[in-house]
């Protein structure tokens, strides 16, 4: 992918997983993670759900982009893993599935998720492999105009598991939601984690399994 490089600067026109296209300058190309400037506000997005990048050729970007809202501005290559670590405590939006996004806060970086503290959903799990796109906001900015003092974003005091999928089986018997609720059927009681299959009872009594690899999000309702 390092022929990117040679948009850098340029207004490009980005596909992304779930034919959802963006459009903006390059900033930056990382080893697994690309910034873009959209007009705005900067995207950071991770290489693995981009489909295809090209120059645009009608121009929209006319302002030059702000260096202050860059979560960090390096010498060495960014990468996903390092952006989420600098992005602790930074008020963000991300987008995870559909045309749905979560404002809040990263309070942990673990090995294939993180730790997401919302001021509507609370603390989610949120695996990396399916956040399309994060921004981050001003540091003035909070979620809602909330005061701080209604925003308690600390690391959490229970014991995290390294992998997304040994952390939901400390959950099982549990009441959790999926997916921020974007289906009935992943609102319900796990029964069992085990083999990359979730086993859920939904509010009607009925069993559905589902493979683990494709759920974004959890959080307790």
């Amino acid at each position: 992918m390092n022929g990117i490089n040679s948009f850098l600067g340029q207004e490009v026109e980005i596909e992304i997983s779930g034919k959802t296209f963006i459009s903006g300058i390059l900033i930056d190309v990382g080893l697994d993670i690309l910034v873009i400037y959209d007009g705005k506000q900067f995207l950071y997005i991770p290489l693995i759900h981009i489909h295809c990048i090209k120059e645009k050729i009608e121009k929209e970007v006319t302002e030059d982009p702000p260096d202050t809202l860059l979560i960090f501005n390096e010498s060495e290559p960014i990468s996903y893993r390092k952006t989420l670590n600098h992005s602790k405590g930074q008020f963000l939006e991300l987008f995870i599935t559909g045309n749905r996004s979560i404002h809040g806060y990263i309070t942990s970086v673990l090995n294939d998720y993180i730790v997401f503290y919302s001021p509507v959903y609370k603390t989610v799990f949120i695996s990396m492999q399916h956040v399309k796109w994060f921004t981050p906001y001003s540091h003035q900015l909070t979620p809602y105009t909330l005061e701080n003092k209604d925003l308690p974003v600390v690391p959490t005091n229970f014991p995290l598991a390294r992998s997304f999928e040994e952390q939901l089986k400390k959950y099982e018997g549990k009441l959790l939601v999926f997916d921020l609720g974007d289906n009935p059927d992943k609102i319900g009681l796990v029964k069992q984690v085990s083999n990359n299959i979730i086993e859920l009872i939904t509010a009607n009594g009925q069993k559905v399994f589902w493979k683990f690899i494709h759920i974004k999000t959890v959080h307790i309702p």
